[in-house]
């Protein structure tokens, strides 16, 4: 069964900044959409990025100007970069993505395991 992967969260000082990945777990499946989410404790999950097949990308008001989302098709891999880190970002950071096979149908939108996310003050 293929999964979504994902890396790059941690522990980081206010300010800094970190780089999520998501990447499928197998290959013959590219990403399609992705969308970057969150969770904070005792707080709903929100989205916080988006970005279409072909490259159109959405924000959350919260993190314009300093989140950027991307992809590489060539590594089949959607990023988050995250700059001008606050403390009221840290939250568990999931992506959720609806796979292209290479047989041309589409799967139904996977969740990554999600990744931690702290910022300290």
């Amino acid at each position: 069964q293929v999964q979504l992967v994902e890396s790059g969260g941690g522990l980081v000082q206010a300010g800094g900044s970190l780089r999520l990945s998501c990447a499928a777990s197998r290959g013959g499946f590219s990403i399609n959409a992705m969308g970057w989410y969150r969770q904070a404790p005792g707080k709903q999950r929100e989205l916080v990025a988006g970005i279409t097949s072909i490259g159109s990308t959405n924000y959350a008001d919260s993190v314009k100007g300093r989140f950027t989302i991307s992809r590489d098709n060539a590594k089949n891999t959607v990023y988050l970069q995250m700059n001008s880190l606050k403390p009221e970002d840290t939250a568990v950071y999931y992506c959720n993505a609806q796979l292209l096979h290479a047989s041309g149908s589409y799967t139904p939108p996977y969740w990554g395991q999600g990744t931690q996310v702290t910022v300290s003050s």
